[in-house]
């Protein structure tokens, strides 16, 4: 982890930043921060979300996870598990995890309740795709400005948080090199499959 955050840090060239982007896993904790920390230290514009009523983290068994709402502080989520279990949530990485999030922003973010606008939304599984599109289809007022989301199946584990947010960068950086993006993004979706090795779900959606 240290040694791929290294080679973000090493490399001087920066992204133009013009190109609006959100990354959106369920709770707003591991997939979507991962990525959220990756594309910032590359220069994005990028924002990260959850679609979930409310944030799960492990607990000390798989049917007691930790749920908070969204507007709980990462800082308070990280106190509360200290508190309850520090050597556990230590080994299980949750509180690294945590502590990575809190020096991103204060507290997770609902995607259905951002009125902000982005180019891209790149989701890491397929329920939260579903989602957003239904989030998109709900929304009454169209501006008519244009919006694609991305599926990129993103294994929710610590180990594959980090491998798809290198995934996830090298998709918006062919975007990001689109003279036009609304007439490019096609192609360069096929070229990030065949160099990913990994198949995504599209679909433009509006304002």
């Amino acid at each position: 982890m240290y040694y791929l955050y290294k080679l973000l840090d090493s490399n001087a060239e920066k992204m133009s930043g013009k190109l609006r982007v959100a990354v959106v896993c369920s709770s707003n904790q591991n997939r979507s921060m991962e990525a959220h920390a990756v594309l910032s230290k590359k220069g994005y514009n990028v924002r990260s979300f959850g679609t979930g009523a409310n944030c799960k983290l492990p607990g000390s068994a798989p049917d007691k996870p930790n749920i908070y709402d969204f507007k709980t502080t990462y800082e308070e989520m990280y106190r509360d598990l200290e508190s309850k279990d520090k050597q556990l949530y230590t080994r299980n990485g949750i509180l690294s995890m945590l502590d990575r999030n809190r020096r991103i922003k204060q507290r997770p973010e609902r995607f259905q309740s951002c009125k902000d606008k982005f180019d891209v939304v790149v989701t890491a599984e397929e329920r939260v795709y579903d989602q957003v599109l239904e989030d998109f289809n709900s929304r009454e007022e169209e501006s008519g400005e244009p919006v694609h989301v991305i599926n990129i199946e993103i294994v929710d584990n610590h180990e594959e948080a980090t491998l798809g947010a290198f995934v996830i960068l090298k998709l918006c950086q062919l975007l990001e090199g689109c003279d036009d993006l609304e007439n490019d993004i096609d192609e360069k979706i096929l070229q990030f499959e065949r160099e990913s090795n990994r198949d995504v779900l599209h679909t433009i959606c509006f304002y």
